[in-house]
């Protein structure tokens, strides 16, 4: 890689870190696994940055990384190891306010989700794409992007709602 390209990767990380480490943490859930997904994003980005940095949407295919590194991770935990959502929840625990409460619960219910229904979640909702823009980085129709967020939504609705009787607070 010449130094130009060296000089935009460094740029492209320092101005779009934050984002892609949202998304990573959305993802993922816990701090230290989005920051290693992140930095291995990156890494794959950094070997390809000439054919991405030419792209009219660098950060699109970046974050389509983080979302096929988040799913390959999923699938392998998924095949070792089963984790009891009882056992996970009960790990963590809450200070006692609504707020943190039903944060507490729409990550835990975010994670209860398919690999993929939770990125079209993460993508539609955090990063803000359009229906279009989520089926374009995932390689799906527009109509499975939207049921699977209709979904995605309606089951989310449903933890909080049951974890915390709040039947109408998430819409």
């Amino acid at each position: 890689m010449d130094a130009a390209s060296g000089r935009a990767f460094e740029e492209f990380v320092q101005d779009r870190m934050m984002a892609l480490f949202g998304t990573a943490y959305l993802l993922v859930g816990e701090v230290h696994q989005a920051e290693d997904l992140l930095q291995s994003a990156l890494e794959k980005a950094f070997r390809k940055w000439r054919r991405i940095e030419s792209m009219d949407h660098p950060e699109a295919y970046v974050r389509r990384i983080i979302v096929n590194l988040a799913t390959d991770r999923w699938r392998r935990r998924r095949r070792t190891t089963e984790v009891a959502l009882d056992e996970a929840t009960a790990a963590i625990e809450s200070d006692g306010t609504d707020l943190i409460d039903l944060r507490h619960a729409l990550m835990v219910g975010l994670h209860q989700l398919p690999a993929g229904m939770r990125a079209v979640l993460v993508l539609r909702y955090w990063e803000g794409l359009s229906d279009a823009e989520v089926a374009a980085e995932l390689g799906r129709s527009v109509g499975t992007v939207k049921s699977q967020a209709s979904r995605g939504l309606q089951r989310l609705r449903q933890i909080a709602a049951s974890r915390h009787g709040l039947s109408g607070a998430i819409r």
